[in-house]
């Protein structure tokens, strides 16, 4: 039979010259780049042509042309039915374990993202599920990779025959016709191989996978498997390196950019290519308006939307905390803390706003507690953990520092507690010696004279509260806190003494924290909690009886508040360590107990940091940011209410049995050197610092010398030494035999 004349010559497609990809309409110019989430074939990989796809001679009979014919037209089918019947060879078990790795992330009571860590190899790669991503996203993932997602076993016949058929056409592999099962099995169990026997292997794995894990399984592995560009992988680590947010609501154009980038990740990389990225997003708005995913006018406002052009960092908030949990809990994937997600953002702006305008190198740590729970609602440790300046990466909530006067309101809890005083008792503000070496002197170096209690509290004279302390004895102070939980440290393991009143110990402010709240429950202490869900352990500590706790809070309450702030609010007292190092205030009402302290990490002077200047007014702050008007602590029965002239006799005046000597010193003791406000160079930074002289003229030896109300030394010389541990203002205090006193402020470099 003479061959048919009206038959089209041979194709390029049929074994012909190959059809360069830029020019072939409707198909994609592959980009370079490292392996993709689906298998893109490259041109000049030089993958051989099969036998069916060389070129038949046009000299062929007619015969020959059309058993070629009926060749071209069975070869899509042969090769679909192929690959469907899979690899016959007995493959291992699919080993899903490395694929299950995901990044430890630590999240909020309400499940809000805090922060991730990277998992072991380097990589982000956050939990997700669909129900977590935005549902467009997931019309336009299905639409754009595997139109019959739903309705095949893991391998799509038809799109198996198109890709081909586009082989048989090209003469190369110009699609892999890949679902997202067959996408999942190449990242689970990735071959850098591209060939037929991988695609075989790769169906078969496909097939297992929607056995195993069916449709919502295959899908969540493909949403945290994607690869994204450099070590992001997942959709969810994407949405947050490349557009700050969570994938749970996205704009159209954003969910379509995420579609795209795993095709090719490192090539479409928005913060190294953004113009690859805006031509992939917008082809993928394309195809997803043609098949009515979208509309065409929803595709073109997208398409003016612009492509992000910078990775952002990943969130870091609670940075201690987080880190804290993981390291306590390292097996678990997820970590829920008791904080409250929103505060804690707040938080960590105020702190890091007033620490910056306070000063540079001073740090800031702001606690809240609910009181009710002894739930942790917000831990800032630091104005900012990368923070190298200001010493980020040190935890300051649990940092020991000297407290100064915030531990006063527990003095006075005590003495009230034991009979000893009440709210409207009269103390005497006037200057005294106390066992003929102590001292004390207010901070504004001014005396009242005759005070109530309640206004001795408030205005936080320290004449009064070392005279209460003397009176329920320092020793029985110290236990008192220890016994509410407080991790309390002296000196070189020193008795207690007086100076424990004005701030002559260490304590963190987490505990300091806790012992407040214990006032705003009536004198019980909660126990910490910082894990969401956790039981709250129930506590037998206390730190006052009920009607002591609540005099305490009463006489806190109406406090003289900061500048610019409301008074009787909330129970509040601040604090100012010696030589300037340390600034605390403290508040809460019967919701909450908020603790802040500002100052150096690194424990050096800083000239004016006082509590009431500088803490308080953050305290108020943090408690605006808390919402809700503030509760002021239940009154419990038993409490007393009467003027000074109407107390019992035994409460009107504070008694005391051990005589003071008079308020002024007659020995003409002072101190000869150091010489008030000099600075003094120890040669601190080259090698070991020499000693300190301390050189004193008059008094009565034996001299004890104290530094910042700590002793160092007791001599019957009028000369001393002291080695300071580090550099900044020190306050040098000597003390003789008959009480004279003398101080001066120096400052060591």
């Amino acid at each position: 039979m003479p061959e048919p004349t009206d038959l089209p010559p041979p194709s390029a497609g049929e074994g012909g010259p190959r059809v360069s990809e830029g020019r072939e309409r409707g198909t994609q110019v592959p980009e370079k780049a490292r392996p993709s989430c689906k298998a893109q074939p490259d041109p000049e990989a030089g993958v051989p042509s099969p036998p069916l796809l060389r070129r038949v001679p046009s000299s062929a009979e007619g015969g020959g042309r059309a058993w070629r014919g009926l060749a071209l037209a069975a070869v899509p089918f042969a090769a679909s039915a192929a690959l469907w019947l899979a690899w016959p060879a007995p493959l291992p078990p699919l080993d899903l374990a490395p694929a299950n790795l995901r990044s430890t992330i630590v999240t909020d009571r309400a499940g809000q993202l805090l922060r991730p860590f990277a998992t072991a190899d380097g990589r982000w790669r956050l939990p997700v599920a669909a129900a977590g991503v935005d549902p467009r996203f997931l019309a336009m993932l299905t639409a754009y990779e595997d139109r019959r997602f739903a309705d095949h076993a893991g391998v799509d016949p038809a799109a198996l025959a198109r890709a081909g058929w586009q082989w048989l056409r090209h003469g190369r592999i110009v699609s892999g016709g890949s679902t997202l099962a067959m996408q999942v099995a190449r990242l689970v169990e990735p071959r850098p191989e591209r060939s037929l026997s991988a695609k075989l292997r790769q169906i078969r794995r496909a097939r297992e996978l929607e056995s195993s894990l069916g449709k919502a399984g295959v899908l969540d592995a493909y949403l945290a498997l994607a690869p994204y560009g450099g070590p992001v992988e997942g959709v969810r680590a994407a949405a947050l390196a490349y557009l700050g947010r969570e994938p749970a609501r996205l704009s159209t154009a954003e969910a379509a950019l995420l579609v795209a980038l795993p095709q090719a990740p490192e090539a479409r990389r928005p913060d190294r290519h953004p113009e690859r990225a805006r031509r992939a997003r917008d082809r993928v708005l394309d195809i997803a308006a043609a098949r009515g995913v979208i509309t065409p006018a929803e595709a073109r406002t997208a398409k003016t939307e612009p492509v992000p052009s910078e990775r952002r960092p990943f969130p870091m908030r609670a940075a201690h905390a987080a880190e804290a949990a993981v390291a306590a809990d390292p097996a678990s994937p997820i970590v829920r803390l008791s904080l409250d997600g929103r505060l804690q953002a707040s938080l960590e702006a105020l702190a890091a706003e007033r620490a910056a305008a306070a000063g540079p190198g001073l740090s800031a740590a702001i606690l809240v507690l609910d009181n009710r729970t002894g739930a942790v609602l917000a831990q800032v440790g630091s104005p900012g953990y990368l923070d190298a300046s200001r010493r980020g990466a040190i935890d300051m909530t649990l940092a020991v520092r000297s407290p100064g006067s915030a531990l006063k309101p527990f003095i006075y809890a005590l003495a009230f507690e034991n009979g000893l005083a009440h709210p409207e008792t009269l103390l005497e503000d006037r200057p005294a010696r106390f066992a003929a070496t102590y001292a004390p002197e207010n901070f504004d170096l001014t005396y009242q004279g005759t005070v109530t209690a309640r206004r001795a509290l408030q205005l936080s004279l320290n004449v009064p509260a070392v005279e209460l302390l003397e009176a329920v004895g320092p020793a029985r102070f110290i236990a008192r806190l220890r016994a509410g939980g407080a991790g309390i440290i002296l000196p070189r393991e020193a008795a207690p003494g007086l100076p424990v009143a004005l701030g002559g110990l260490g304590i963190t402010l987490t505990d300091l924290a806790r012992l407040y709240a214990g006032l705003a429950r009536g004198g019980s202490v909660p126990e910490v909690v910082r894990r969401a869900g956790a039981a709250a352990p129930e506590s037998e500590r206390r730190i006052a009886e009920p009607v002591a706790a609540w005099y305490v809070a009463d006489t806190l309450r109406g406090a003289p508040p900061p500048e610019n702030a409301l008074p009787n609010r909330i129970a509040y007292k601040t604090g100012t360590s010696f030589g300037y190092r340390d600034a605390w205030a403290v508040g809460f009402d019967r919701r909450i107990t908020v603790a802040v302290w500002l100052g150096r990490a690194d424990g050096a002077a800083v000239p004016g940091l006082v509590g009431r200047g500088v803490a308080a007014p953050v305290l108020f702050d943090a408690f605006s940011r808390f919402g809700g008007e503030p509760e002021p602590v239940a009154r419990p029965p038993g409490t007393l209410s009467a003027t000074s002239a109407a107390l019992p006799p035994p409460l009107r005046h504070l008694r005391a049995d051990i005589p003071r000597a008079p308020g002024q010193a007659t020995a003409p003791l002072r101190i000869a050197y150091p010489p008030d406000g000099s600075r003094v160079d120890v040669g601190h930074g080259e090698g070991a610092p020499a000693g300190l002289a301390l050189k004193a003229l008059g008094g009565v030896p034996p001299l004890t010398w104290m530094v910042n109300s700590l002793p160092v030394d007791v001599s019957a010389r009028r000369q001393s030494a002291w080695v300071p541990d580090g550099s900044g203002f020190v306050r040098i205090s000597v003390i003789d035999a008959a009480g004279g006193s003398d101080s001066v402020v120096v400052r060591v470099e």
